[in-house]
């Protein structure tokens, strides 16, 4: 039987040959004592950034109706 690490090592060979490529992506540690704090001072900061800037969120509308093109 194969070793963990060929088998791993395989698996990876063909992602590749597939066209894919492996990426590291560091998320927030929601297991902080401070997660939500820090959560909850962020969405006041986007709460009042909204409501000092109307025409943000008419952008914003405008731009979700225009996706003619895009592939889903």
């Amino acid at each position: 039987m194969p070793s963990i690490r060929s088998r791993v090592q395989k698996h990876r060979q063909n992602l590749r040959a597939a066209g894919l490529r492996p990426v590291q992506i560091w998320v927030p540690d929601t297991r902080r004592p401070d997660f939500e704090q820090e959560c909850r001072r962020q969405c006041r900061i986007v709460a009042l950034s909204d409501s000092a800037e109307p025409s943000l969120q008419q952008f914003m509308d405008e731009t979700l109706t225009d996706v003619e093109g895009w592939k889903e």
